[in-house]
């Protein structure tokens, strides 16, 4: 069961036995489900999509730290992670910048390990598009308009056991891209707190690039249709979001269904 669920259960501090009757409690209640247990080989797959995400955000870190840093030395650098690699050494060698030997060394050494995780982040990034390929669910959901590597293995590893929802909706709230409900009826915004966030933010930027390429030619499929209507509607961004909850629901129904996405195209 999810720890948000059982802690409404809790009595007194969060001690052992306390946390042992507020599990209890919440398992004999009909409203808390169970939480999904995934296989091994989805562990695995998400172990390394978090391996990925990791060697992305440290590389990025480093190498915003390096530049920042030699910014305000008077050192601007192009923007990309080519570009700093070339200037950094010329940095340390150039004798007449006034930079101290101390600090000549740290930066080289910094220097190193930017390039090191650049080759790391390079090899799982390899490794992980690899995992994608070999694995028939992942290759399906491809197939959707907006999603790439990355969403498509959140969707498989989101969705993979589709018994869990009771409707296509269930898995669209369960993801966060379904507006907040309110008593008082009406259409809300989507939360920011709950769901998967990673597999929204992923989500809404392939809507997004799939809305540019959109406003680029005309509309060949009937939800390219839609889209184009709803963005004149609505504007851009509410569209993404609309996308990503057709996206959700239209894979929760693949892996439902055990059928390959097919889109429908406008006719004449």
């Amino acid at each position: 069961m999810s720890a948000r669920r059982v802690k409404a259960f809790l009595q007194g501090h969060k001690t052992d036995a306390n946390d042992a009757i507020a599990i209890g409690l919440a398992a004999l209640q009909p409203a808390v489900k169970s939480s999904r247990t995934i296989t091994l080989e989805e562990q695995c797959q998400q172990g390394i999509t978090m391996m990925r995400d990791l060697a992305v955000r440290q590389k990025v870190a480093l190498a915003k730290q390096l530049r920042d840093q030699l910014l305000e030395l008077g050192h601007p650098i192009n923007k990309g992670d080519a570009a700093l690699l070339r200037c950094v050494p010329e940095i340390v060698e150039d004798a007449e910048n006034g930079l101290p030997d101390f600090y000549r060394e740290a930066l080289y050494h910094q220097y190193q390990q930017l390039r090191d995780l650049l080759a790391h982040a390079e090899a799982l990034e390899q490794r992980f598009k690899e995992a994608v390929r070999q694995d028939p669910v992942c290759r399906r959901l491809s197939a959707l308009e907006g999603v790439g590597p990355v969403g498509a293995m959140l969707l498989k590893l989101a969705l993979s056991q589709p018994g869990h929802f009771n409707n296509a909706r269930q898995a669209a709230a369960c993801v966060g891209v379904t507006p907040v409900q309110h008593s008082s009826g009406g259409k809300g915004s989507i939360s920011k707190l709950a769901g998967d966030k990673k597999l929204r933010s992923v989500l809404f930027e392939g809507a997004l690039a799939v809305i540019r390429s959109l406003d680029k030619r005309e509309a060949k499929t009937i939800k390219e249709q839609w889209l184009k209507q709803l963005i004149h509607r609505r504007g851009k961004k509410v569209t993404a979001i609309a996308l990503a909850n057709k996206t959700v629901r239209t894979a929760y129904a693949m892996l439902k269904k055990n059928t390959d996405y097919q889109p429908a195209l406008l006719v004449g």
